[in-house]
C-alpha cells in the first residue's frame, strides 16, 4: 500500500501551487465562490430565524443574496424549479400539499426540525369565555352565541383569519362548513396582521375577539393564552390535507386545536443540497426554541422592528447560543 510521508505531501501541496493555509481555509469555507439563494415569505416576524441561517452559511464561505419573497405556494414552487435555494418556514404538514404539487421528494427536500411543536388555531376573549361557558368552535353553530363576536352588525361571529395564499386559509375555509358554521361565522381575510391589530385594539375597549393565530408569534405574548384568551376546541379533527389525521395529531395542552401540532423546517432544492453538503448539513441541524422565536417577534411588536434591529436580534442568539452554533458548523465542515 502506497502511503504519503509529511514530506511528500508538502512537496505535492507546493508543485499544485497551493500552501498549507490555503487548504486550512478551504476546509474552513466550503461554501467559498458560491452563492445561495435564500426566499422568505416576506412576513417580517419570519426574518429573524433566516438571518441566523444566513450567518452561519456566510460562516461556510457562502456569499447570501437577498431573499426572493412570495407566498408560500409560490416560494414551493420556486425551490421546486430551482428558482430558489431554500426557505426557513416550511411547515412539515400544513404546507404539505404545496410540497407535493411542486415536486415534492424528487425536487425538494425537508431538511432537520427547524422550530418544533408550532400551535395553530381559533381562540376567543377569556371574558366571554367564562361569562357563557365557550369552550368550543362548534358552540357558535348557536346564531345568539355566534352574535356575540360579530364587530360589524350582520349578526355573524367576525373570525379574524388568514391571507389568501396561506396553508391556513385552506384549513379555515374546510372546517367552517365541515364544522355548520358557513350561516354563523364570517371569515375576515385581507392583511393578517392589520386585522390583527384591529383584532387586539376591540379587546383593549372590553368587546369579544374571535381569532386565529399560530405559535411562534407575538400575538400570544399580546394575548395570552390562559389570561388575556382562550384556545378553542373543535368538535373532531378534519383536515383537508391529511384525511388520516386524528386528535392525537391536533392536540396540545388537553384541548382539540383542529390544525396537526407541527415542526417547521428548512425546505431546499434538491440537486442545490446535494451538490452543497455542507450548506445543506448546517440547515440540517440549525434548531431555534419556539419561545425564543416568539420572545424576538414581541421586541418588534414593541418597536424594535427595523431590519438593524432584526440583524441584531439574530447575533445576540447566535452569541447567546454559541457553542452550539459553533458545533453545527463544525459538522457541516466535516460533512464537506
Amino acid at each position: 500500500m502506497r502511503t504519503t510521508t509529511k514530506a511528500s505531501a508538502v512537496a505535492l501541496i507546493a508543485a499544485l501551487g497551493l500552501s498549507a493555509p490555503a487548504l486550512a481555509q478551504d476546509a474552513a469555507m466550503p461554501g467559498e465562490g458560491r452563492t445561495v439563494q435564500p426566499m422568505t415569505s416576506g412576513i417580517a416576524e419570519e426574518i429573524f430565524q433566516h438571518v441566523v441561517l444566513f450567518e452561519g452559511l456566510r460562516q461556510l464561505g457562502y456569499a447570501v443574496e437577498d431573499p426572493l419573497e412570495g407566498e408560500y405556494a409560490v416560494m414551493h414552487v420556486a425551490i421546486g424549479q430551482g428558482d430558489a435555494d431554500f426557505t426557513g418556514v416550511h411547515w412539515n404538514l400544513l404546507h404539505e400539499e404545496f410540497f407535493q404539487n411542486a415536486g415534492g421528494e424528487d425536487s425538494m427536500v425537508k431538511l432537520g426540525m427547524f422550530i418544533e411543536d408550532v400551535l395553530q388555531g381559533y381562540l376567543i376573549d377569556k371574558a366571554t369565555a367564562d361569562e357563557h361557558g365557550i369552550t368550543s368552535l362548534e358552540q357558535l353553530q348557536d346564531p345568539e352565541v355566534a352574535a356575540l363576536f360579530d364587530a360589524d352588525g350582520d349578526g355573524m361571529a367576525d373570525l379574524t383569519g388568514c391571507n389568501p395564499g396561506w396553508g391556513c386559509e385552506l384549513v379555515i375555509e374546510h372546517q367552517l362548513p365541515e364544522y355548520g358554521l358557513d350561516e354563523t361565522v364570517r371569515h375576515n381575510q385581507g392583511s393578517y396582521f392589520a386585522l390583527i391589530a384591529d383584532t387586539i385594539a376591540r379587546h383593549e375597549r372590553g368587546e369579544p375577539i374571535l381569532y386565529y393565530t399560530w405559535t411562534p408569534l407575538w400575538v400570544s405574548g399580546v394575548l395570552t393564552p390562559g389570561e388575556d384568551v382562550e384556545w378553542l376546541n373543535v368538535p373532531y379533527t378534519s383536515l383537508p390535507n391529511n384525511p388520516d389525521a386524528t386528535a392525537e395529531d391536533t392536540s396540545a395542552g388537553g384541548k382539540n386545536l383542529g390544525f396537526a401540532v407541527d415542526d417547521i423546517r428548512v425546505l431546499a432544492n434538491r440537486e442545490w443540497a446535494e451538490e452543497n453538503p455542507a450548506a445543506a448539513r448546517f440547515l440540517e441541524l440549525a434548531q431555534i426554541p419556539i419561545n425564543d422565536v416568539s420572545a424576538q417577534n414581541l421586541l418588534m411588536r414593541d418597536g424594535e422592528d427595523s431590519m438593524e434591529d432584526i440583524e441584531r436580534h439574530a447575533q445576540e442568539w447566535i452569541q447567546d447560543n454559541i457553542d452550539e452554533f459553533n458545533s453545527w458548523l463544525e459538522e457541516a465542515r466535516a460533512a464537506s
